[in-house]
C-alpha cells in the first residue's frame, strides 16, 4: 500500500509542478513588466528543475511517473485562469492568480512530506523542493500585496 501511496503523491507532486511550470512560461512570454517577466522564468525554471529531480528519484526507486496521472481530471488545475488575465494587463490579479496556483503546490508539497516510509533521499529532495516553494509563494504574496492599489 505504501509504495502504491507514494507513486500517487509523487505524481501528484509531478502534475502540480508541470502545471506551474506551464503556467509560468505562458505567464513570462504574456506579461509586459520586466519585473514580472523575470520571476516568472526564474519560477519556470525551477519547477522544470524539480520534475527533472523528482523523476530522477522515482526512476531509482523503480516508480514511472505517468504521462497522464488520473488525478489530473479531478484536481483543480492551478494555473487554469492565468491566461485569460494576462490578457487584462492587471498586476495584481496575474499576482493573485499566480499566489493561487502557489498555494496549490504549497498545499501538495504537505501532502507529499506526510507520505510514510519514504526512502531518505527522495525524502531529502521533497523536503528542499518545499521549502523552495514556500519561498515562491512568500515572494509571489509579497509582490502580490505590494501591487494592491
Amino acid at each position: 500500500m505504501e509504495a502504491k501511496a507514494m507513486q500517487a503523491g509523487l505524481n501528484e507532486l509531478l502534475e502540480t509542478l508541470k502545471d506551474g511550470q506551464k503556467g509560468y512560461a505562458e505567464a513570462m512570454t504574456d506579461v509586459e513588466d520586466a519585473d514580472l517577466k523575470e520571476t516568472f522564468k526564474k519560477y519556470a525554471a525551477q519547477r522544470s528543475s524539480y520534475i527533472t529531480e523528482l523523476e530522477d528519484q522515482m526512476h531509482k526507486l523503480n516508480l514511472h511517473p505517468e504521462e497522464e496521472s488520473s488525478i489530473t481530471g479531478t484536481i483543480h488545475r492551478a494555473f487554469i485562469n492565468l491566461k485569460g488575465l494576462i490578457t487584462g494587463k492587471d498586476r495584481y490579479s496575474i499576482l493573485a492568480e499566480c499566489e493561487r496556483g502557489e498555494d496549490y503546490a504549497k498545499a501538495a508539497y504537505e501532502k507529499a512530506q506526510k507520505i510514510q516510509d519514504i526512502p531518505a533521499d527522495l525524502k531529502a529532495v521533497i523536503e528542499k523542493q518545499a521549502a523552495g516553494i514556500k519561498k515562491g509563494h512568500d515572494e509571489i504574496r509579497d509582490l502580490r500585496d505590494a501591487a494592491k492599489k
